[in-house]
């Protein structure tokens, strides 16, 4: 019996002894931490006020950027769907120039004059919006401003060279607003089936 409450009072002693080192321990930790946390707090403060001027200075340039594509960009949009009104009014000038019947209007002259007047007003708006027409005749193919419709042989230029104007295409100042529809020169190949011009002169011979 006094064996067994000796052994109870072993294990009473053990844990409080555990406690106190434990106590000590953390005590001793916290005594480092308090030594240290007056440079660690102002590094970390210093750490985390650079992190916050970074993201500020980020944000003020994205927000900056934001604004100015919209202003400058804010009417590509607007501007893309109105160059249709140029295609219209050229394709209206050239249908009236090949109309026979239409040329005998007494007021066919005006007409056309006046078509001419309203797009070449349009256009000085474009330009005055920095839409530009793109240049591309006898130009070499670029795909960042051309897009390819069809090849036409031609030995007498070099290859790939901008022969024919599909459709026009623009700029709006450093964007591309739409790409020029071209026909592009591709060199003969021996294989290549003979036009039926040669043939014909081929049978003659």
């Amino acid at each position: 019996m006094e064996n067994s409450e000796k052994n109870i009072d072993d294990n009473k002693l053990s844990d409080t002894n555990d406690k106190v080192e434990n106590t000590d321990n953390e005590q001793a930790d916290n005594h480092e931490n308090k030594n240290l946390s007056t440079e660690d707090k102002l590094k970390e403060t210093e750490e985390k006020l650079l992190r916050i001027m970074a993201e500020m200075e980020n944000q003020r340039r994205r927000f900056e950027k934001e604004r100015n594509d919209a202003f400058e960009f804010g009417g590509y949009n607007f501007a893309k769907e109105s160059l249709s009104l140029l295609d219209n009014m050229d394709r209206a000038i050239l249908s009236f120039k090949e109309n026979d019947n239409f040329k005998k209007n007494d007021d066919f002259n005006k007409i056309i004059d006046g078509i001419e007047i309203v797009k070449n007003d349009l256009v000085s708006i474009f330009k005055k919006n920095g839409i530009e027409l793109i240049k591309c005749k006898d130009e070499k193919f670029d795909p960042n401003f051309h897009q390819a419709m069809l090849e036409v042989v031609d030995d007498k230029k070099d290859a790939g060279t901008v022969v024919q104007e599909i459709q026009k295409g623009y700029m709006m100042k450093d964007r591309l607003l739409r790409p020029s529809l071209v026909g592009v020169t591709k060199k003969s190949t021996p294989n290549e089936p003979k036009s039926s011009k040669e043939e014909n002169k081929l049978n003659k011979d």
